[in-house]
């Protein structure tokens, strides 16, 4: 590859990265917008209107031999069924989380779940930490600390949301398949629950995608391509830009989510304050060292 095809590798895989992060971080609007309508009908139409998006995606990409190779494989299949079921609780509750007022919990969550992710190394993959990853852990804690006591509330919403997504992320690692298709075999495996809630729903008189309101039902329609397309834009910046450059961009989106939390006026007290403090101070320190250990020259292990 020559020196311009590496650069122009890197533009596109920086604009293919930045919009993704920039797409996550404003997505509370459009749950916002969606507020009347139940946060499990807005999930349930977000699983079934990103499979025929999906379909496109992979028809355009030419990835259709990559998914009939997964459903060959019940191993591969079953692991990306349990990845489904923690990519759904993660969506439902970031839903309900941001319609009911609590964007900075959720911003919060996203800013932790790199930490998570750290732990889980540590205590899954038996990984050694670095002190600057031992002092980001260290400071986010206290952060945490000082809201759960001095603000009398326990960000439990943020730590589901980031539990949630680091074991989405750590067992979808364990699955070897794309990006997009893994996403879209994940939409199949629940696909048909959300039909037949919809299905319920509109047997009950109480589903909101109804003649009566064009607007609701283009939103919702809208529900697909807002879930695939930021993946799309994320896979194709992950093969084309260094693991140090997208952790320092992972961080854009939960910085977007807190701007709109204080656009929407949710109360922001000292507590939260003293807590996104210590946390942005984490993800400094955690940043600075993720970039210093990219940077670091591997040792080439000598020959026995």
């Amino acid at each position: 590859m020559t020196p311009d095809e590496n650069n122009n590798d890197v533009r596109t895989g920086l604009i293919a990265g930045l919009a993704a992060y920039t797409m996550w971080g404003f997505l509370p609007i459009y749950f916002k917008v969606l507020g009347p309508v139940a946060a499990t009908e807005v999930l349930a139409h977000r699983i079934i209107w990103a499979v025929p998006v999906g379909a496109l995606i992979l028809t355009f990409r030419n990835q259709w031999p990559e998914v009939r190779k997964a459903f060959s494989d019940w191993r591969a299949l079953r692991g990306m069924g349990i990845t489904a079921a923690f990519i759904a609780v993660n969506w439902g509750v970031y839903i309900w989380t941001v319609q009911t007022d609590r964007i900075f919990q959720a911003s919060l969550g996203y800013y932790i779940n790199p930490l998570m992710f750290v732990l889980v190394g540590v205590f899954v993959n038996r990984e050694v930490l670095r002190r600057g990853q031992i002092a980001a852990v260290a400071l986010a804690a206290i952060g945490v600390s000082v809201l759960t006591i001095y603000g009398g509330v326990f960000p439990w919403i943020s730590f589901v949301l980031a539990i949630s997504f680091t074991f989405y992320g750590y067992l979808r690692k364990t699955v070897q398949i794309g990006a997009m298709p893994g996403l879209f075999i994940e939409t199949i495996w629940l696909v048909l629950p959300a039909i037949a809630f919809w299905l319920w729903l509109e047997m009950q008189g109480t589903s909101a995608f109804t003649p009566d309101a064009p607007g609701t039902i283009g939103l919702l329609l809208l529900a697909g391509p807002l879930t695939v397309i930021p993946l799309l834009f994320f896979a194709i910046s992950a093969r084309r830009l260094r693991l140090s450059t997208i952790g320092f961009m992972q961080f854009l989106g939960p910085t977007l989510q807190f701007c709109v939390g204080l656009y929407y006026g949710e109360t922001f007290t000292t507590a939260h304050a003293i807590c996104f403090g210590f946390i942005w101070v984490a993800v400094i320190v955690f940043s600075l060292d993720a970039l210093a250990a990219g940077r670091r020259p591997k040792r080439v292990a000598e020959p026995a």
